[in-house]
């Protein structure tokens, strides 16, 4: 038995040593894709992936891959060498129940019982299966827009753990994806919370389960977290730099870290450039908002309950922009089903399908502008430090005029 156990571990301890660390090189500008493969491989690197949009490959090797990194650092091609560890991003990004550690859970609970309280007080559905217009939809006054626009047309890719691709309030809007982790598999959803974010941005107006906040556009998923919400910093920056490839025209991303890299930032530059849209959320830590959310280039997103406060768990800092209902958000979830969940995660596909709504009645929008237009349409939250909401919420009403 001592001996099978053994045996267990030895194989535990290769498959560690195959799987390999990672390193973003990024080369200097001018220097061709395949000088880039090649000076990477001559220094004994392994490529695993090119990220031609930031002139940069990724590469690994089983054990010693500091040695490769010490010899391309020495290039002069080379201009910098940027840390890529394999991290859970949704740490920060997702409160669902006792899955996330916070300061403080008093706050969501409160909110918890305030919409229960809320939804006691209205009318149930005259039938068993009538949509529902989750509170967070109604908030932001999404079906305000509806009789101007619901967003069709628009390309909006959600970058996470994949949607289900058979989801029925997710069927007909859903138009394709990538899988960044691995490229022969699909896109589909094993953890739900790519799923959860798509159903408040687009789940279909069908009398039937939930609505989302623009239910006809073009949505697109590209899976860069693993079962567990697990990805390495080049596999978010893939699906990242997949969108700008795929001319995406809005990009959300509930997912976030502690401490960005310049890959990362590079990566934020890269969608800005090619005119995606990116809104990001602010994270759950209670402090400083993450990555990518933190960088300018990105739309970052806090989070509200339905009191109209500050989430307790919301991150908060300069850098964000607007604030969004957040706390007991019910969408779809993978395997057909459907999810009560909390977090900044929550907030930011609430925003952006604000967004998609704005582009489809303001074409070819830059970033830029739809930050402004997202500032413009948004009323400050009575209470909330500027620090908490940026802007304040947004409401769609305003967005479409």
């Amino acid at each position: 038995m001592v001996r099978g156990l053994l045996l267990v571990m030895l194989s535990l301890i290769a498959l560690t040593a195959q799987a390999g660390e990672r390193r973003i090189v990024v080369f200097q500008p001018g220097t061709s894709p395949a000088q880039r493969v090649a000076l990477a491989k001559a220094a004994g690197g392994t490529v695993v992936r090119e990220l031609r949009l930031i002139n940069a490959v990724v590469i690994e090797h089983p054990t010693q891959v500091s040695i490769a990194e010490s010899k391309l650092r020495a290039l002069a091609e080379v201009k910098r060498v940027d840390q890529d560890p394999k991290i859970n991003w949704l740490k920060m990004a997702d409160a669902r129940g006792t899955d996330f550690a916070l300061p403080s859970a008093s706050g969501i609970l409160k909110g918890i019982e305030a919409l229960k309280k809320q939804q006691a007080e209205q009318p149930a559905p005259t039938a068993p299966g009538a949509q529902e217009t989750p509170w967070g939809i109604a908030r932001v006054k999404a079906p305000a827009a509806w009789g101007t626009t619901r967003g069709k047309g628009v390309k909006l890719v959600v970058i996470d753990t994949g949607i289900d691709m058979t989801h029925p309030e997710l069927s007909g809007i859903l138009k394709g994806g990538w899988n960044a982790i691995s490229t022969a598999a699909t896109f589909n959803d094993d953890n739900g919370h790519g799923t959860h974010c798509s159903g408040t941005i687009a789940a279909k107006d069908d009398d039937a389960g939930v609505v989302g906040v623009a239910p006809q556009i073009d949505l697109y998923g590209v899976k860069v977290l693993d079962e567990n919400g697990s990805g390495t910093f080049d596999d978010v920056i893939a699906g990242m730099l997949w969108a700008v490839e795929n001319k995406m025209e809005v990009a959300s991303m509930s997912l976030g870290a502690n401490s960005g890299n310049q890959a990362l930032a590079d990566a934020v530059e890269a969608m800005r450039k090619g005119g995606v849209i990116l809104i990001a959320a602010a994270g759950n830590s209670g402090g400083s908002v993450g990555y990518p959310a933190a960088y300018p280039g990105a739309i970052a997103v806090a989070a509200s309950d339905s009191r109209d406060k500050l989430a307790s768990f919301s991150s908060r800092g300069p850098s964000v922009a607007v604030i969004a209902p957040g706390v007991a958000v019910k969408s779809t979830y993978m395997g057909g089903a459907y999810d009560t969940l909390s977090g900044t995660s929550m907030a930011t596909p609430h925003v952006a399908g604000l967004t998609a709504l704005y582009v489809a009645t303001h074409k070819g929008a830059t970033p830029e502008q739809a930050r402004a237009a997202l500032s413009a349409a948004s009323t400050k939250l009575p209470g909330v430090p500027d620090i908490g909401q940026g802007a304040g919420l947004p409401t769609a009403d305003k967005l479409v005029r």
